[in-house]
């Protein structure tokens, strides 16, 4: 499985809003990518490694997919779409890898009171 991450650089002056990118940004890139899409998460910058301290990211995503081949199977058909909506939240471009995922495990929620 390979996973795309795409991060917007927290610039001095730069803009990002993460309620337009949470409830209208990704959702058009799930519905646009879905036929190969294995899953999404979205991170919103906190801080840096210093208390207070800026995050050096305002955030970004990060899209599952099986490999590359899945991603450029939907790609071309979402690419105008998805790139034509991101001036609607930020003014910053993105920084954008693909990633093969070596290991991934996540902590395990409590059940039970």
């Amino acid at each position: 499985m390979i996973k795309l991450s795409i991060l917007y650089p927290n610039k001095p002056g730069s803009r990002f809003d993460m309620n337009y990118y949470v409830a209208t940004h990704i959702p058009l890139a799930i519905r646009l990518l879905k036929k190969t899409l294995r899953g999404t998460e979205v991170d919103a910058g906190l801080q840096g490694t210093a208390p207070g301290e800026a995050p050096a990211f305002h955030g970004g995503c990060q899209f599952y997919f099986d490999n590359i081949e899945a991603f450029l199977d939907v790609w071309p058909a979402a690419a105008a779409e998805l790139q034509a909506d991101i001036p609607r939240y930020t003014d910053v471009a993105p920084l954008i890898q693909f990633n093969d995922i070596k290991l991934s495990e996540l902590p395990r929620q409590k059940t039970g009171a």
